[in-house]
């Protein structure tokens, strides 16, 4: 059995997270599969900290890591760290690089410089930053030979934390083995995203177990590094039946001796 502990990204179900009486169903819903963690995303932003600290203790869910914006973390970082106090949750994280630092290498420096100010003041409150990538960090600028997820963590305190995601890595050209090793001591939250092949020749996102990726080495690589969790996310799971799409990877990932 793996060491971490897998949970739900709760942004797989977010066609069920924008009314709090079909949230606090589909968290129990998501409870009833065997799931005991989750990452708060993708739901309704007006629900505050307080009725979330109500569903997770009515579902009986915990909340492990959330997804929130980075203009939210740099215009009110006190309000963000306890927010996660009420949460009871270590790792507040975003979901993606804000698209103005995306284009030159000294926009993904400038961004780790403002990412590991806050990351600081988190980590002297217990909590940890966590960055979640996308493919186009693995884009190679010529003119510094480097890719954006390098100068990211050449850059970053050792503060900021890293959320590798299987399918954006594979989709970036990396391998996730590799990438799992080189963030180790850096990584204590992962994404598991399945990625399957289609005869239009496209890569697509699909329920774990519906694709080609190797997840009994990704586990092993994840707790050979001391990975604490990590979260299944169906990003297109909204699309059919996103409930059983997370059902779907529950099921193949314990058969493979995921821990739940």
């Amino acid at each position: 059995m793996s060491k971490l502990q897998i949970g739900a990204q709760l942004y797989s179900v977010r066609d069920h997270c924008q009314e709090p009486e079909e949230m606090l169903k589909c968290m129990k819903e998501i409870k009833a599969i065997g799931y005991n963690i989750c990452q708060l995303s993708g739901h309704n932003k007006a629900f505050t900290a307080d009725q979330l600290r109500g569903m997770l203790d009515e579902s009986g869910l915990e909340c492990a890591c959330t997804h929130i914006s980075f203009q939210e973390m740099e215009e009110d970082v006190d309000k963000v760290i306890k927010n996660h106090k009420i949460l009871k949750c270590e790792y507040p994280g975003i979901g993606g690089l804000p698209g103005e630092f995306r284009t030159s290498p000294e926009g993904y420096i400038e961004f780790a410089k403002r990412a590991s100010k806050i990351a600081e003041k988190m980590a002297d409150n217990g909590q940890h930053f966590i960055y979640h990538n996308h493919a186009f960090e693995f884009y190679r600028f010529p003119e510094v030979g480097k890719t954006g997820l390098e100068l990211l963590m050449e850059n970053c305190s050792d503060a900021v934390q890293f959320e590798l995601d299987m399918f954006w890595v594979q989709m970036g050209g990396g391998n996730p083995l590799d990438y799992i090793r080189k963030v180790k001591g850096r990584m204590d939250v992962a994404h598991f995203k399945e990625m399957n092949g289609t005869p239009e020749n496209k890569n697509v996102i699909a329920p774990i177990g519906a694709g080609n990726m190797n997840w009994t080495a990704i586990m092993d690589a994840c707790d050979e590094i001391g990975v604490k969790y990590a979260m299944i996310e169906q990003d297109n799971a909204v699309e059919t039946d996103s409930i059983g799409c997370m059902r779907f990877s529950y099921n193949t990932l314990s058969k493979l001796g995921g821990r739940f």
